[in-house]
């Protein structure tokens, strides 16, 4: 598939399917007009990517571990050194206190939404002001 349809299906712009590409994170062949092909299962690949990267995870890491998943969402690292552990670890501590913030400002967000539906729900309604 071409790089356009590849951005449509994956929501990512062409540009950061450039960039993707640039980093070595997916590959593309070229087509005898030169134009950039993609395989189908870069589909799969382009949503961990991009799930990767929005859960706090730099492109050098994913990169590392991407010939490891070898399936939709699930990550296979049989050879993973003390170095790459000790670097998921970190990483993953770092999203556990992402989400514990998250949690904390949706939780907040919705506290006040509540207490506004509650006023607005006990407040009179406002009173039409005479004509002149």
């Amino acid at each position: 598939m071409r790089i356009g349809e590849l951005s449509e299906r994956t929501g990512t712009s062409r540009r950061l399917l450039r960039y993707y590409e640039e980093q070595g994170l997916i590959v593309s062949t070229r087509s005898p007009n030169g134009y950039r092909a993609y395989e189908e299962n870069l589909v799969d690949r382009i949503m961990q990517i991009r799930g990767l990267l929005d859960a706090g995870l730099p492109t050098r890491i994913i990169k590392q571990i991407l010939p490891c998943l070898n399936k939709p969402r699930a990550i296979h690292f049989p050879d993973a050194t003390p170095e790459m552990l000790a670097t998921l670890t970190l990483e993953r501590d770092r999203m556990t206190q992402r989400i514990a913030c998250l949690i904390r400002n949706r939780d907040a967000v919705s506290e006040y939404l509540d207490t506004v539906s509650r006023t607005r729900s006990t407040s009179p309604a406002p009173q039409a002001s005479p004509g002149p």
